[in-house]
């Protein structure tokens, strides 16, 4: 598999007020709603303001240390960081899964951000920042397809390797299963691409809420690709790529963009595949897994 590479760069808002919280085992919790908004061209040549609330976590020490900064709702902030994927046993059975931004870094910036105010009490910066570069392995061949507009699109499932050394020094190693959709050009010339090869994605986040089976809304973060580049087998490892093997993820409904949004985050009206997701940008990280799960 090859090396991986997972950067996330986001300036925004502080959506309200962050919090401290604790895990059941005692491990600090720093959770905040970086907030902003994407401008982008969309294919009639008109700019589109895009919202977008991601849910930021510290954990452990620096956790707390953040915390006293005391940082409010409305200040502007710059994290540095990875998108993190956690799967762990929910109470009621089943496995659960979420993928969300673990901060490296966060800064204060030193000006008053123009701010826009939105309908669920909280605040998003005017413009702000949102940028993440992938590397990783397909976890599947993909297919195209196409939207009733005639927009191509393509559903890439993407395997990321980290590794660290724990508290004891052992080498240690996550894969972390990543969501991303290419759209329109870019889809149609990445689709030749299969299982197991090595890429380089640069994109955006993006937040996606749909019903689960059971009727339950859940919401979930992927990327949406600009720049996907192929890479040779091997990239970064020394040897062939291995295979990856691991969860897969339904992507069927991506081709199911409401075309009201054009360009936009899409917004599920039902979904009947097999996704799986925990993050609720308003409730916060209630379904915290296990935190023998999450690298230091």
């Amino acid at each position: 598999m090859a090396r991986g590479m997972n950067h996330v760069y986001l300036i925004g808002a502080l959506a309200r007020d962050p919090e401290l919280r604790y895990t059941p085992s005692g491990t600090a919790v720093f959770e905040a709603t970086i907030a902003g908004e994407d401008h982008v061209i969309g294919t009639d040549g008109r700019e589109r303001k895009l919202p977008w609330y991601h849910r930021v976590s510290i954990l452990g020490k620096p956790a707390e240390w953040q915390a006293e900064r005391n940082l409010k709702g409305g200040d502007a902030v710059m994290v540095e960081g990875s998108v993190e994927y956690s799967q762990w046993e929910a109470p009621e059975g089943g496995k659960r899964s979420m993928v969300r931004v673990k901060a490296l870094r966060m800064e204060q910036l030193g000006y008053t951000p123009e701010l826009v105010q939105d309908a669920g009490g909280g605040v998003r910066m005017s413009s702000g920042m949102n940028e993440v570069i992938l590397i990783g392995n397909v976890t599947r061949d993909p297919e195209l397809r196409y939207t009733p507009a005639g927009d191509a699109v393509l559903g890439l499932g993407l395997a990321v390797n980290e590794t660290w050394n724990d508290r004891q020094g052992q080498r240690q190693e996550k894969t972390h299963w990543i969501d991303v959709t290419l759209w329109r050009d870019l889809a149609e010339r990445m689709k030749d691409l299969r299982k197991g090869d090595p890429v380089l994605v640069q994109g955006r986040l993006v937040n996606e809420a749909w019903t689960d089976r059971d009727g339950n809304k859940r919401n979930s973060t992927k990327v949406e690709a600009t720049r996907v580049e192929a890479l040779s087998r091997g990239a970064g490892a020394g040897n062939p790529a291995a295979t990856p093997a691991g969860p897969r993820t339904q992507t069927a409904s991506s081709a199911a963009r409401p075309q009201s949004g054009g360009y936009g985050q899409p917004s599920r009206a039902a979904n009947t595949g097999n996704r799986s997701g925990g993050l609720d940008i308003d409730q916060g990280l209630d379904d915290f897994p296990p935190d023998e799960d999450l690298p230091f």
